[in-house]
């Protein structure tokens, strides 16, 4: 099976940057037609006039307020088949502890991590169901199948997104609704300031850090969603360590505890 992207109308969270900007650029190069939203209305008008494509749509919406989301829903439903959604909105967690963390940006990132995912899902799958062919991608992430302490809920937050998407593949397995998953390593974005958190400073060791580009990392998304693949690992770090997790759990928890001491033990936040 192979799902032909050209002529889909396909709807993206988390739009207006990162990787959701750049699968928005490819997916309208490839003749898909795209419902594109985002929280910030300033990045959704900078995408279209970057653009300038007849094909791109926006919608300013708060993927975390039910209401606001099953509205927007109704009014897109009206104008437009949907095809397609890819999940790509996501903040990530202040850089802490789950000792350090406070209830409010605990709530913050499940709300819209999890949330957030769960309301588009839940509003555009019965459209979905009536396509001849349709298509739901879940951004997770590799923190959502090893833990990455400074990043705990977070993390929690990415690991509900993986195995709300594993069961829904299997509950739709026999309909035309195929369902993928997306852990992408890292990834050249600008998550932390969207997410408005500050990142420690950790001198010369972010230079160690080999990131994909959000360019790439979409590329890879996009060839995933025409391949029918449930999985989708972005990027070499991804997918070691899912490798490695899986034969030494420990050992590979252990390495990335190593690895993020310098961060999480950094208290210039």
């Amino acid at each position: 099976m192979h799902m032909k992207l050209n002529n889909k109308t396909i709807l993206i969270t988390g739009a207006g940057g990162g990787i959701g900007k750049e699968v928005v650029t490819q997916l309208l190069d490839k003749g898909s037609k795209i419902i594109a939203i985002d929280l910030k209305q300033e990045f959704l008008k900078i995408l279209s006039d970057e653009l300038k494509n007849d094909n791109l749509n926006t919608y300013n919406l708060d993927i975390t307020d039910r209401k606001s989301v099953a509205n927007t829903a109704k009014k897109i439903s009206q104008k437009h088949k949907i095809d397609g959604i890819i999940n790509c909105a996501g903040i990530i967690q202040p850089f802490a502890k789950v000792s350090e963390l406070d209830y409010e940006s605990i709530e913050r990132v499940f709300n819209v991590n999890f949330y957030g995912t769960i309301n588009t899902v839940k509003e555009f799958l019965p459209q979905l169901l009536k396509r001849p062919e349709a298509t739901i991608v879940n951004v997770s992430s590799m923190g959502g199948f090893l833990p990455v302490p400074g990043q705990s809920v977070y993390g929690a937050s990415k690991a509900a997104v993986k195995l709300l998407t594993e069961g829904m593949y299997a509950e739709l397995k026999n309909t035309k609704v195929n369902v993928s998953v997306v852990f992408p390593g890292a990834v050249n974005t600008n998550i932390t300031n969207n997410s408005g958190v500050k990142v420690p400073s950790i001198g010369t060791d972010t230079k160690k850090i080999k990131m994909l580009s959000a360019k790439d990392a979409a590329k890879d998304i996009i060839k995933g969603i025409e391949d029918n693949k449930l999985y989708i690992y972005i990027g070499q770090d991804s997918k070691f360590m899912n490798i490695l997790y899986r034969l030494m759990p420990k050992y590979a928890t252990d390495l990335i505890a190593k690895q993020m001491s310098s961060l999480i033990n950094n208290k210039e936040r």
